[in-house]
């Protein structure tokens, strides 16, 4: 499960800004909403989390600089040799344009709490660190960083590391300055490393938009039975009353580019490539017909491809990130998505949803959809910075009405319009 994510310098974030499914101590939906993790330090973790703000806010750098840092990890061990990171620092503070930025995630695998993070340049990597929390007291696996002045890097591993000293010092000769040590680490053989590196790539899932999800997992459903029928349900919860669902296979032609790396020689090769064609089935007393996905609407295109990743990770367990869920989905189906986990019996495996959306009807009160550690403010102060606040630093009275206080700007997060007269142009 996901603890904390800190981002510092990125996009609209110039400060340090820090997000958390850490719970408080109040005891509202406790039973529901949260999960006991036996540990002292973080003894308990939010199901979910929603993120407010107005547009233009740094809502979505906020996703976007998670989802950068998970990027940077899965792919740094491909780099090419002078590869440069399309990364973009706070441009309206001179001092912050020329500093690194800075991502850090805290999260638990097997009730052991990891802590990695690391500083980043267009240029390297100018620091990469984890702390591994298998007692109250943090164990240093590595610490790498880079001497501004000679250029040169300095490593310092800790005994929690598994690995012989010969093997350390293999993983770091063949980490170059633009790349992380852990994903390196990682490719070659490092089962604790690895462990930390399937973390990002197995249980965190990052969406900004429906482009970023594969409907591959949704398409693996309707291979038998059981996932076609689970399928089905999730789509009739939706009021799609299909009869039944259907995917054809069928091969198509295709190209693929062969490069010799020793003589550069390139060659364009046909080959036949695989593609899924999703069909519905409708019945009624007037008669039947069968649409291709293409011609349902764009909600329900959605929710199949949602369908999949959203089944998948409440059955094995997984943190699952989206910028403007809500997006062509009805309010009341938003509802269901979001009690979906906090249902023991569907939620078996302690999965977390984290959002961004401007439906406020999500906080009226008596909906009992989230606590007040579960709603976080997101708004621009007078630098444009952005700054990131739980609703409960506000001390909103228990019983308050969520959608109210924030439509009356009691908490922030909402645009200053002059009123009465409509948008000027």
């Amino acid at each position: 499960m996901l603890v904390e994510f800190r981002v510092k310098n990125f996009r609209s974030i110039r400060d340090e800004q820090v997000f958390s499914l850490v719970a408080s101590k109040d005891k509202t939906f406790k039973e529901t909403h949260s999960v006991p993790t036996g540990l002292p330090a973080v003894p308990t973790l939010l199901k979910s989390a929603v993120i407010y703000g107005a547009n233009a806010s740094g809502k979505s750098n906020l996703i976007r600089a998670l989802d950068y840092m998970r990027g940077v990890v899965l792919t740094s061990g491909q780099v090419a040799p002078g590869r440069k990171f399309n990364v973009q620092p706070f441009l309206l503070d001179s001092a912050s344009a020329q500093q690194a930025t800075e991502f850090e995630v805290t999260f638990l695998i097997d009730r052991v709490r990891y802590q990695y993070g690391f500083s980043i340049t267009k240029d390297c990597i100018f620091e990469e660190y984890l702390l591994v929390y298998k007692t109250s007291k943090p164990q240093s696996w590595f610490a790498r960083s880079l001497d501004p002045e000679t250029g040169g890097e300095h490593y310092k591993f800790g005994a929690g590391l598994e690995g012989t000293e010969k093997q350390k010092k293999f993983w770091r000769s063949v980490t170059p300055p633009n790349a992380l040590f852990l994903s390196f680490a990682s490719f070659f053989n490092s089962a604790p490393l690895k462990k930390v590196f399937d973390w990002f790539e197995s249980k965190l899932f990052v969406a900004r938009d429906m482009t970023e999800v594969n409907p591959g997992l949704s398409h693996d459903l309707l291979g038998d039975e059981s996932g076609k029928r689970k399928l089905m349900k999730f789509l009739s919860t939706a009021d799609i009353s299909v009869a039944d669902m259907s995917v054809e296979v069928r091969k198509v032609a295709g190209k693929s580019l062969q490069i010799n790396m020793e003589t550069g020689h390139t060659d364009v090769q046909e080959e036949e490539n695989e593609a899924h064609q999703v069909r519905f089935h409708y019945k009624t007393e007037q008669g039947d017909a069968v649409f291709d996905l293409e011609d349902e609407s764009e909600g329900t295109r959605k929710l199949f491809f949602l369908a999949g990743p959203l089944l998948s990770f409440l059955k094995e367990g997984a943190t699952f990130v989206f910028d403007e869920l809500d997006t062509s989905l009805h309010t009341l189906l938003v509802k269901e998505i979001v009690r979906s986990f906090y249902n023991p019996v569907v939620n078996c495996a302690q999965a977390q949803l984290i959002f961004t959306t401007h439906n406020v009807s999500l906080l009226k009160k008596g909906s009992g959809l989230f606590r007040r550690d579960q709603v976080w403010i997101v708004e621009k102060n007078s630098d444009q910075a952005t700054e990131l606040q739980a609703l409960s630093d506000f001390r909103p009275r228990k019983n308050e009405d969520g959608e109210r206080g924030f439509l009356a700007g009691r908490y922030g997060g909402i645009p200053f319009l002059e009123q009465g007269e409509g948008l000027s142009y």
